[in-house]
């Protein structure tokens, strides 16, 4: 099938290659290049970076409204467009242009966390499952007819960042499932249930401050949706501390949620509004990332400090 492929980060990659591999890519849209880094150099996104291997056109407009882009968009001819993490709103002229449609590749299992990060809100939410669905796409963010889904459960050490590239591979295998079925004209639309919907907004690197005052159990789950970015975080001694890796503890003490009631030789335990957290990884402004137990031979930390202070 003759395919233009939207997309710009590496959540995007794998269902490209999966194009690549089984059908015909007539080009490749994505983000404007952007200056990264503290060399501020201009980089490509990781999806055209695939398409220039490949040496598939690639177009990357400002704005994807733009009549330009859309008669560009329009001389490719596809015969369907696949969507995956592109990071516009496509409007109607667009979505309207393909004989099969726009179809969505979105990392949760709608109409549960539609939104900017599924991800990681599936992670600080503690869920015991996700997963992919595929959908056509409509006005709405997120909003359009389920096609297909495949389910991922979340293991008790999950991260936003593992359970990224779980997703991003199961993605390209659905995708695949999906337009199998388009091509034998055996899709089967599936409408979502509006009253079932929740929003899984952007992360900011100020969300990974971490409060004490929430139970154990939600801090570790935090910590966990916040990695790799924006990692959660605190103070120690005016210092910045990210915490990369903690367990949960009982604790019926008295002490103040935020304070050191305990240092073990490999773990920090410091009280919650509920249990106790005990850090495992750490990493102190200016020191690299490690356990606990390294952190602990060139450095000490006594009983009774809080964090955050």
């Amino acid at each position: 099938m003759r395919v233009v492929f939207m997309g710009t980060p590496e959540f995007a990659v794998p269902s490209l290659q999966a194009l690549i591999d089984h059908h015909q890519v007539a080009g490749v849209v994505t983000q404007p290049d952007r200056q990264r880094g503290r060399g501020k150099k201009v980089q490509f996104s990781p999806v055209k970076e695939k398409a220039v291997a490949y040496d598939i056109p690639v177009l990357q407009p400002e704005r994807a409204r733009d009549e330009a882009f859309i008669e560009e968009l329009a001389k490719l001819d596809p015969e369907v467009i696949v969507v995956v993490a592109y990071g516009q709103i496509l409007p109607e002229s667009i979505l309207n242009l393909p004989k099969y449609g726009c179809i969505n590749v979105h990392g949760s299992l709608l109409p549960k966390y539609r939104g900017a990060a599924p991800i990681q809100w599936a992670v600080l939410n503690g869920e015991e499952k996700t997963g992919i669905t595929t959908m056509y796409m409509g006005k709405g963010l997120d909003t359009g007819d389920m096609i297909d889904k495949a389910e991922v459960v979340l293991d008790s050490k999950e991260t936003a960042g593992s359970l990224h590239d779980k997703l991003m591979n199961l993605g390209a295998e659905l995708l695949l499932t999906t337009l199998s079925k388009v091509e034998a004209g055996t899709i089967v639309r599936t409408k979502q249930d509006d009253s079932e919907s929740s929003y899984a907004k952007m992360l900011s690197k100020e969300m990974g401050k971490m409060d004490f005052s929430k139970t154990a159990k939600e801090l570790e789950q935090w910590i966990r949706g916040m990695n790799p970015w924006p990692s959660a975080y605190t103070t120690m001694n005016g210092k910045t501390l990210k915490i990369w890796d903690a367990d949960v503890l009982s604790y019926d003490g008295t002490e103040e949620p935020g304070t050191v009631v305990d240092v073990t030789k490999n773990t920090i335990v410091v009280a919650a509004g509920e249990g106790a957290l005990a850090l495992k990884e750490i990493q102190l402004a200016g020191k690299k990332r490690m356990p606990v137990q390294a952190f602990l031979l060139g450095s000490s930390v006594e009983t009774g400090i809080r964090l955050g202070e």
